[in-house]
This record gives C-alpha cells, sequence and structure tokens, in this order.
C-alpha cells in the first residue's frame, strides 16, 4: 500500500499521481478518507438504486450523493473529521434503507458485497478500512483507468446537481445514472468495451445535468446579460465569496443589505455578476483578483472575510495573514476554518459571523482597477444570432476557438496567454471557467461590436457553449457539428471538466485539443481509444497549434 495514491487532478506529481501528499495540498490520511467516501457512497448508490426499482424517490440519498461525491473533488475539502463525519452519515443512511429494500433482489454479486456489509465507527477503524477501498485497488491499468474515468465525470455531474437541487431542481434521471455508474466501477465482470460505453453514457447525463443546472439558475436568477464588472475596490468593508454556489450568494447579499458592507467575488464567481437578479444589490460591487491558484497572494489584501462555498479553496500558506478569515459552507471545509451550516429545510444559512466580522476589517486594498466584460451565455448569444451569422458569411469572423475550462498553477499554462495574443484577429473566443482568467483582462478588440473575448460563465456554464454551437449548426443547417468553424482548446484540471469533456464527446464534437497534458488516469490504451475514435489530442507548440486550429 502506498502512503496515498490520488490522480484525479491535471497536477498530479510527476504527471502519474501524487504518493506522499497532493500537490492540491491535502495530506494523506485525507486522500485515504477521500477514497472510503466514495466507497460508501457506492454502498448507498447500490441500495437507493434497489429502492428506485420500488417508485419510490426520496431526496435524501440523492443529496447524500451529491454532496459525497462533490465533497472529493480537487481542492474541495481537507477537512478529516468531517469527511469521516460524512462517512458515517452515509453507512447510517445505508443501512436505513437497507431495511427497507428486499436485498435478495440485489444481483448475486452484490447481496454480501463488502461495500454494503461492512462497518465502523471510530476514525481509526474508518482509517484503517481506508487502506484497501483506493484506486491502485484495481489491478488491471485499462479497467482502472476507465473505472476512474466514469468516477470523475461522475463527481462533475454530481456537483452540477448539487447545485441545482440548492435551488429546488432535480433530475432522477441524473441521479439514477449516478447510481448505475457507482456501482458499475465494482462490478469485476465489466470488460473494457463495456466500460467505454458507460463512459460515454456519462456524457450523455453529463448533458442533461448542465441542462437542469442551467434551468435552476436561469428560471431563478435570469438569463445571463452583457456586463462590465468593476474590478476595482470601495472604501467599506468587503466580504469576498468564492466558489460557484448562486444560492449561497443570494442569502448573502440579502443578509449584508443595509449594512454598510460591500460583496466582491472571486475567480468563479466572477458570472454571477451577469445575472438580472444580482444587479438590484447596490452592494454587490466587483470582482476581486484572479484565478482561484492566485488566492494565498491576493487574499493578503483583501483585509475582510472570505466565504469559501464550493471548491478552489487553497490551503493558505502558513505565515498568512487570511487564514483567520476564511469561511467554508457546503461541500468545502478546511480544518480550523469555521463552517456555515446547511440551511434548514425551508430557511437560509446564518451568515452572521461573517457579517460582523466584516464590520470590523478595513476596506479591501485595489490591485487593479477598470472593467471586464462577459455575459455570453447562450440566451444572449442567440439574441445576436443575426449579427454573429453576418459576421461569419461576410468572413469577417473566420473561426470560432472554444477555451473553456480550467486554469491551474503550472507556468506551462501560459500557453494559454499566448496562444489567445497571437491568435489572427478575424477570430473570436468562446470561453466558461476559470481558464479564461489566462487572456480575459487582454485587449484584444472586437469583430464589428463583436468582442473577440466571448464569456458564457462559470465552468457550470459550459452548457452555454454546447447550445451556441447546436444553434449555430441549426442556422447553418449543417448535418454534422464538426462542419462548424469551431475549433477546441480545453484547459482542464479538474473533475467538472471531465464531465464537460464526456458532454462534448457525447454531443459527437471531435478533434478536441486538451491541455496542458492529458490526464494521468488515461492508460495508454484508453488514451488510444480516444485518439481514433474522437481525435482527442494533446497540445503542442502555440505556433503549431494556431496553424491547426486557427
Amino acid at each position: 500500500m502506498t502512503n496515498m495514491f490520488c490522480f484525479q487532478c491535471q497536477e498530479a506529481a510527476g504527471g502519474t499521481g501524487c504518493t506522499i501528499k497532493g500537490v492540491c495540498g491535502k495530506e494523506p490520511e485525507v486522500a485515504r478518507m477521500q477514497d472510503l467516501l466514495m466507497y460508501t457512497a457506492k454502498g448507498v448508490a447500490v441500495l437507493s438504486r434497489e429502492k428506485r426499482k420500488q417508485n419510490v424517490l426520496c431526496e435524501t440519498p440523492n443529496r447524500y450523493l451529491a454532496d459525497a461525491l462533490f465533497t472529493t473533488i480537487t481542492n474541495a475539502n481537507f477537512d478529516l473529521q468531517v469527511i469521516a463525519d460524512k462517512i458515517l452519515q452515509g453507512l447510517a443512511l445505508r443501512d436505513h434503507i437497507k431495511e427497507n429494500v428486499d436485498v435478495e433482489a440485489l444481483p448475486e454479486w452484490l447481496k454480501t458485497h463488502d461495500v454494503i456489509t461492512w462497518n465502523g465507527s471510530t476514525i481509526p477503524e474508518l482509517e484503517e478500512k481506508a487502506k484497501h477501498v483506493g484506486v491502485l485497488e484495481t489491478k488491471d491499468e485499462d479497467i482502472r483507468s476507465l473505472r476512474e474515468l466514469l468516477t470523475y465525470g461522475l463527481k462533475g455531474m454530481a456537483a452540477y446537481a448539487e447545485h441545482a437541487l440548492n435551488l429546488g431542481y432535480s433530475d432522477n434521471d441524473v441521479f439514477g445514472f449516478i447510481e448505475k455508474g457507482l456501482i458499475a466501477t465494482l462490478d469485476e465482470s465489466l470488460d473494457a468495451e463495456t466500460l467505454t460505453n458507460l463512459v460515454l453514457e456519462c456524457g450523455k447525463f453529463g448533458v442533461s445535468a448542465m441542462a437542469l443546472l442551467d434551468k435552476a439558475n436561469t428560471s431563478t436568477y435570469g438569463h445571463p446579460e452583457i456586463t462590465q464588472v468593476n474590478i476595482g475596490t470601495r472604501n467599506n468593508p468587503g466580504i469576498l465569496i468564492s466558489g460557484h454556489d448562486l444560492k449561497d450568494l443570494e442569502e448573502l447579499l440579502e443578509q449584508t443589505e443595509g449594512t454598510g458592507i460591500d460583496v466582491y467575488t472571486h475567480s468563479e464567481m466572477l458570472p454571477a455578476h451577469y445575472y438580472p437578479a444580482f444587479k438590484k444589490y447596490d452592494h454587490f460591487v466587483g470582482n476581486y483578483g484572479n484565478s482561484w491558484w492566485k488566492q494565498t497572494e491576493e487574499f493578503e489584501t483583501f483585509n475582510g472575510p472570505i466565504l469559501f462555498t464550493t471548491n478552489c479553496l487553497v490551503p493558505p500558506r502558513k505565515k498568512s495573514t487570511y487564514s483567520d478569515r476564511v469561511f467554508t459552507t457546503g461541500a468545502a471545509g478546511f480544518s480550523g476554518f469555521p463552517h456555515i451550516a446547511d440551511r434548514p429545510k425551508g430557511g437560509s444559512k446564518d451568515f452572521s459571523p461573517i457579517i460582523e466580522m466584516a464590520k470590523t476589517c478595513k476596506p479591501p486594498v485595489a490591485i487593479e482597477n477598470g472593467t471586464i466584460t462577459g455575459g455570453f451565455a447562450h440566451n444572449q448569444v442567440v439574441q445576436l444570432a443575426d449579427k454573429v451569422v453576418d459576421a461569419v458569411k461576410s468572413g469577417a469572423i473566420r473561426k470560432f476557438i472554444v477555451m473553456a475550462g480550467c486554469d491551474g498553477r503550472m507556468k506551462s499554462r501560459e500557453y494559454y496567454t499566448e496562444f489567445a495574443q497571437k491568435l489572427p484577429k478575424d477570430t473570436v473566443i468562446l470561453t466558461a471557467g476559470c481558464a479564461k482568467y489566462r487572456y480575459n483582462k487582454l485587449p484584444l478588440g472586437d469583430i464589428g461590436g463583436i468582442p473577440r473575448i466571448l464569456d458564457a460563465g462559470q465552468c457550470n456554464d459550459s452548457y452555454s457553449l454546447a447550445v451556441i454551437a447546436l444553434k449555430l449548426k441549426e442556422i447553418f443547417e449543417l448535418n454534422d457539428i464538426n462542419e462548424l468553424p469551431i475549433a477546441y482548446n480545453i484547459a482542464w484540471y479538474e473533475q467538472k471538466a471531465v464531465i464537460v469533456l464526456l458532454a462534448l464527446l457525447y454531443l459527437g464534437v471531435k478533434n478536441i485539443h486538451l491541455g496542458p497534458t492529458l490526464p494521468a488516469f488515461l492508460s495508454p490504451n484508453v488514451t488510444d481509444v480516444l485518439v481514433k475514435n474522437f481525435g482527442i489530442a494533446p497540445i503542442s507548440s502555440v505556433d503549431e497549434d494556431i496553424k491547426l486550429l486557427a
């Protein structure tokens, strides 16, 4: 047994996997406990799927599975005790469901499977069990690769599903597939071909999950609009909100109204400014800082409290001056950071500890000034469709380049800034996710009033890019989405990027360039399948890729 083994993110040590400590900062004990949380979720899935066959649907297993998977996403939760508590909750839920289903109706191999029989009640017992349920327990390299590809797709899907649940939207077919996928990773009878088909099916339900979240967000907050977002500061005390969850932002804005406290977004929360519902708050004043990985520098000068609603949390440095000002909520967690409890049914979260702290803090120090423009989600772009189509037909716009996905710390990601700078001036970048921070402040200009960078929003909003492509396919009366003048040069970091990739494959998109490196969890044989069937390729040099893609 290794100390730990994790290769789910792009920054896996040595391009193969973290075995001593996570590059993300998680300790080996936390990594192993996350493995056990996933194993526990699989046990819940086995029995909740059996319950689902009785047409008895319950939100509790759905909520648990979404939260458990989201908690294990990279940079979400580093708190050993919290993860252990979630395991114990899962065991209790699993056993409760077991009392209400006919276990004898399960497939023979599952009736007595360890995943529905094991138990533990103390940290030492859980730690001992965690040593035997990790990734490397699957010995066949290709089967392991496909199981993990499926698992990471499910984690990304669960993140979208949880955001939708927070707004009162759910899709039982999505949760049904999450259960099916988790169970499949236990089934020793499934060969590589069957698992490959399940991975592609995961992309299908990924599209459904993204569509669900898009409906939840736009039905609740309106369709994003073209918006100029302030990146400077004001002279009031501030609260900085990071992560992705719009419901948390809404409740924070409601509770800070009239207090004299300003609210700023950070990183992936930037696109919240594009939604009409949030524009009524005069104290919702701008975006502070850049991509998630710069937080250890930028949080030093913010001065006020910081709230993490989801992943993208980086452990602070030992000498940081802001670690006593960080709060977490939802799936996010870090030992020592106060955690805002989940909202009671029909109620709101209580952000008063953050608000009271903010009142005692100095205003944030400006680290830049000006504005950035975004809000080009599918509804807004469709409204501009005639203008866009005319620009394409006239040759003013020759090509669209999808540069969506994640940012990260590696110096190799400077590639994306240089790529954007060198793109021909008759090309337009379509983006979503924090990858945009590599180029969204570049003065790339516009084409006939159409900005050369069209930001659709968070990584959660990647669905918009698919809708835009499908709409253009319809307008131009094409038979194949790959006939569009669109190329894909996508950056990835964590598991939400994996489900976006699988969703694009399900929609038939081919010849995607993926970087800055291909995933460590793809075995050579699985990579070969993706290359041969879908044309997936790693990035090369900027100049070579410009010739190829633009």
